[in-house]
């Protein structure tokens, strides 16, 4: 591109399609619709959520899967307050997101007199949950304020970043003189500390790895690392998948007692890219994870790194970095640690002490599973998805995640799942919602049938909020409104053109995955806890 003069919202278009951008979600407004300008013309493919939650939530699910940066466009005020939660979810899940949005005139900001959509201080309101929000206020700013962006989404720890356009800036003209698309490595530790943890390698006998997010993109040499320390191998909830089917693979919840025990058994353990957060490692609040004197944590957050558990050996990096500055000190490193031994028996007790109901909501997540290999089960907060956070093998890297971790929001699933099936349409997505959270979201199967999103709504139906409901019960405490009244959902996904089905039996599935598999778009499977014989009580 040589030297040419567009208006803001053309050069914005511009800048995204250059840093690799192929989908925004987003709805358009009187507020935005000079942003809108150049989308038409260029090869961004553009998706309308019908609430401006659910575009944050799709940018998350398509970040996830893609390994891209979700990309939303919404209008100021409302627009972006419904956009807040997402932007939560993103923040505490380290997951990147982009969210542009418009604000009112320059002149008028700050001033209190009643502006449509205004709001006291928006960039100051996203500013506590974004990692940088700015306002453009002079158009000769873009370029640099979104490589400032770029560069913020692919370096450091992943989050939410906030880029505000006045209404008066937007069909105003700015000068591109070529996009510089920024490029970005990350931190990379000293060579001391790697020195020092290759030490430990060498003479640790009982050596366990933790793995979060954060250490996903480094798999295959986390998995030469594993098998040259003989070390099993602990996946958070979103790091499953990452060694599926692995003798060394421990699928478990850090919550459970199993796992805290191999982990306390332990002479090393290997923390990689994990926030090990409360969902996580204290899912039941009972402070009962095990204090761990040869802790090595590595992360690309450095706060992060003074925060929770005490390490013995603290390392500033990504998980990439360190894990290729570290293999080629141990080169010729061939232990024998009993790691399957480990690994296995921690398995065997872990699945065996979610107990029978979580044990059977579990088997319908290999049900889906291994009728429909390779797919993506993004989950809300729903019984099912709380009994796979704590045990669950996924086939596939990305393969699993949902909203019960981190900010925890209701409504998460549907269109996360979307976003997903976006980023990999030849993918069967399945998105497990219960009949509560679906609620929240409902209106996002028309979002799904408008854009022939392979997902399959798999809906748990339990008659309101059975977990709260349960735990109510357990606290002593009279049941109140927890039994919020449900439409017919099949029916309200045949109104949106959408094949659907009611399981008479669980049993059934199977074959119901598989009709759903074979027709192009989305479609709905409701399973009900009364009414589908075999569902888990």
């Amino acid at each position: 591109m040589g030297v040419v003069t567009k208006t803001v919202g053309e050069a914005l278009v511009d800048i995204l399609e250059a840093n690799g951008v192929e989908v925004v979600f987003g709805i358009p407004g009187v507020h935005t619709v000079e942003l809108y300008r150049g989308l038409a013309a260029s090869k961004i493919r553009h998706i309308t959520p019908r609430h401006e939650q659910g575009a944050g939530f799709m940018a998350d699910g398509y970040a996830r899967v893609s390994r891209k940066p979700g990309v939303c466009l919404v209008i100021t005020g409302p627009g972006l307050t419904n956009t807040i939660t997402a932007m939560a979810q993103a923040y505490q899940d380290s997951v990147p997101i982009l969210v542009i949005s418009g604000v009112n005139a320059r002149s008028t900001l700050g001033q209190g007199r009643g502006r449509l959509h205004e709001l006291p201080d928006q960039r100051g309101m996203i500013a506590t949950l974004a990692l940088m929000s700015h306002t453009l206020l002079d158009p000769a700013d873009l370029p640099s304020v979104m490589e400032r962006a770029f560069t913020i989404l692919r370096s450091g720890r992943p989050g939410p970043v906030h880029i505000e356009i006045p209404t008066d800036v937007m069909a105003q003209k700015v000068v591109l003189e070529g996009i510089r698309v920024p490029t970005v490595s990350g931190p990379r530790s000293a060579l001391p500390d790697v020195l020092d943890l290759s030490e430990r390698c060498k003479n640790a006998r009982r050596p366990v790895i933790l793995c979060g997010g954060g250490a996903v993109s480094a798999a295959p040499g986390i998995e030469l690392l594993a098998e040259r320390l003989d070390a099993p191998v602990v996946t958070t909830v979103n790091a499953r998948g990452m060694f599926s089917g692995h003798d060394l693979s421990v699928p478990a919840s850090p919550s459970l007692k199993a796992v805290r025990r191999l982990l306390a058994d332990s002479d090393l353990v290997i923390a990689l890219g994990t926030q090990m957060g409360q969902t996580d490692y204290d899912m039941y609040n009972d402070a009962g994870f095990p204090n761990l004197p040869d802790l090595v944590r590595v992360d690309i957050d450095v706060q992060q790194l003074a925060r929770g558990p005490a390490a013995a050996l603290s390392i500033h990096s990504t998980v990439n970095n360190l894990i290729d500055d570290l293999l080629p000190l141990l080169e010729g490193v061939r232990a024998e640690n009993e790691g399957r031994k480990r690994a296995e028996s921690t398995r065997v007790e872990a699945r065996a002490e979610i107990g029978e109901k979580m044990g059977r909501e579990v088997a319908i997540l290999e049900t889906i599973r291994d009728t429909l290999p390779n797919s993506i089960i993004v989950g809300d907060s729903t019984q099912a998805v709380y009994s796979g956070n704590l045990y669950f093998e996924v086939d596939r890297i990305h393969g699993w995640f949902n909203a019960a971790t981190g900010f925890g929001a209701l409504g998460y699933g549907p269109p996360a799942a979307v976003g997903a099936a976006v980023a990999e349409p030849a993918t069967n997505v399945v998105c497990l919602v219960g009949d509560g959270g679906f609620q929240f979201s409902l209106a996002e199967i028309g979002s799904a049938k408008d854009c022939s999103a392979n997902v399959i709504f798999l809906v748990w139906n339990n008659d309101g909020y059975g977990e709260i409901r349960n735990y109510m019960i357990e606290c002593g405490i009279v049941p109140e409104g927890v039994t919020p009244s449900a439409p017919d959902f099949p029916m309200v996904a045949a109104a949106y053109g959408l094949h659907a089905e009611r399981l008479t039996d669980i049993a059934d599935l199977p074959a119901a995955l598989l009709r759903a598999k074979e027709i192009e778009g989305p479609s709905l499977i409701e399973i009900h806890e009364r009414h589908t014989a075999g569902a888990p009580p």
